[in-house]
Order: structure tokens, then sequence, then C-alpha cells
């Protein structure tokens, strides 16, 4: 079974800058329920077997009274004798009064003074909901979509602690998810997810245990922050991006410039290594050029280490 709460808000379609994450955020599946045509078949029956036991019994003074009569003792047999599927309960009232929790299975109510009061789902549920333009720590509107997973497990506490517990769920849980925002900064908040996501499950589940309701996970679906602020963070996170682009560049730089030093001094120390680092150079170049190398003579002369050392 599947509950939404969202508060509901037609788009403006005039303004084609709207982000449209919102409304995939609000789409829900189609309910999956299981079907209670078992429960209905039932009922036909007994309200059959009634009518017919009833009718036969009287064929011989058959009426429009016979008849009429016929047909109450099968709608009653129908409301009193029922059943109920595996996965749910039945709080049942007597005389205003809560007297037991019917199901699974075949109860009998008796008539005109018990009735069924609530029948509840036994079965995890999952409520979507949304806290809209709820202010983060550093007053940042953002507009989150959680979705709630949890279950009923005392029919009767649900029927008699709260009027409504779906909606009262719902509400504590679009509550519980305001505060959780209020205390973290829009920077921290997508980060923080898993951590908003137990801090609500306890939240809750201290909450609504006392409507016989067990928050089994909360979990944040979406984080929508205003058009103006994407494009802030945006040029903030380019910006930040750069930044550190540049400083491990400038980081690289400085180990080669000191790479390029230590060998200055290896060159300078031993001026055979000088030359045959150029006899390598010309080696790349050649190679390089197909085995031709072309230089002018100029180049060619600092190719000549005797007469860059001074030496032979």
């Amino acid at each position: 079974m599947k509950f939404s709460f969202r508060s509901e808000k037609k788009k403006d379609v005039s303004n084609p800058k709207l982000d449209d994450r919102r409304t995939v955020a609000a789409t829900e599946l189609e309910p999956n329920e299981a079907t209670r045509v078992g429960v209905y078949v039932f009922a036909i029956v007994m309200f059959a077997v009634g009518f017919a036991v009833v009718f036969l019994a009287t064929l011989a003074w058959m009426s429009v009274v016979t008849v009429i009569a016929a047909a109450a003792v099968g709608l009653l047999l129908a409301t009193c004798v029922r059943i109920a599927p595996q996965w749910e309960r039945v709080a049942v009232l007597r005389l205003g009064r809560f007297h037991r929790v019917a199901g699974p299975g075949v109860y009998v109510l008796l008539p005109f003074v018990e009735y069924a009061a609530i029948h509840v789902d036994h079965r995890i549920m999952t409520s979507s909901f949304s806290a809209e333009a709820a202010l983060t720590a550093d007053l940042v509107p953002v507009d989150v979509d959680a979705i709630l997973f949890w279950l009923v497990w005392d029919a009767e506490k649900a029927c008699l602690e709260v009027e409504n517990y779906p909606k009262a769920v719902l509400w504590s849980a679009q509550t519980a998810m305001r505060d959780a925002i209020g205390q973290i900064n829009l920077a921290d908040l997508s980060m923080r997810r898993k951590q908003i996501d137990r801090e609500l499950q306890e939240v809750m589940g201290a909450k609504c245990e006392q409507w016989g309701i067990t928050v089994m996970s909360v979990e944040i679906r979406d984080i929508v922050i205003p058009l103006e602020l994407q494009d802030a963070l945006s040029k903030e996170a380019q910006a930040e991006r750069e930044r550190n682009a540049r400083v491990i560049l400038a980081e690289v730089e400085k180990d080669i410039s000191e790479m390029f030093v230590e060998a200055a001094d290896v060159y300078d120390k031993n001026p055979k290594a000088l030359k045959l680092r150029a006899m390598n150079l010309a080696y790349e170049s050649a190679k390089d050029g197909n085995g031709m190398v072309l230089a002018p003579s100029s180049l060619a002369d600092g190719f000549d280490v005797s007469k860059i050392l001074g030496g032979d």
C-alpha cells in the first residue's frame, strides 16, 4: 500500500527555466495492491446462503414480505460473518468500546452490537512526502523529497491512539524533515544524507511507537535548490577545481625545477656527463628525423662541449 503526501502546486508552463526535477520526483508508481475479490465473494455467498435458507423455509407462504425477510436475513448474515485477509487485522468495537482485534480468517460480529471500526494493514507501507522551501542552517530554501517505510504492529493502538494514523505519520515525517534540514548547512546537506536518514528514523520511531507503528527507514530521494543558487554553486565548484589544478601545476613545476637544479649540479661537477647528454640529444634528434640532423653552424658549435667548458 502506498500513501503520498505533498502540497498540490500547479506547474508554471510559461516559465521554461523552471526545474523539471520536481515533476519527476513527484511521480508515483501505479498502485499494486492485493485483490480483495475473495472478501467480496465471501460476503455475496453469505448473503445468498441466508436468503436461500429463509426463502426455502417460507416458500409455502411466499409473498413480498417473505422475500424482503429473506433478503434482510441474507444481508444480516453477510454483515455479521466476514473474513479478513492474512495481512489484515480488524479492530472490533462493542457498544462503542474497544473489544478485540479480529483476523486473519473468518470472524463474527454480533448484529447491532459490534461493528468493525477500522481495517489495519500489517504489511510494510511506503509513503512519499516532501518538505518544500525548508530552510537550512544558512537560511537557504531547499525542496526535499523522501520516502518512508513503516508498518503497523498494534492495530489496537493505531485505532485508539490516533484519529488517522497514515496522515499522522506523514505529518510527523514532514515536520521531522524540516527540523533536520534546519540544523545543517547547504554545503553539508548532500554529504550527510545517510546521517539525516538515520536521525529521521530515530525521531519518527520514538514518536510513532506510542501509536503502534514502527518506522523501518527513511530515505531521501531528491534535494532541489533554487535555480539562481545552482548557477552560483556551479561557478564556485568550477573555480575551486581550477584553483586545485593551478596548485597541482605549480607543485609539479617546483618539483621539475628542483630536478633541473640537481641535474645542473651533476653537469657542473662532471663535464663528461654534459658531453654524453649532448650526444644523446643529437642521437634522439637523428632518430626522429630518419637519421638526418640539419642544424645551423651556431647550433652545431653549441654541441662543442670543449668550447663551452674551455677544456680540450
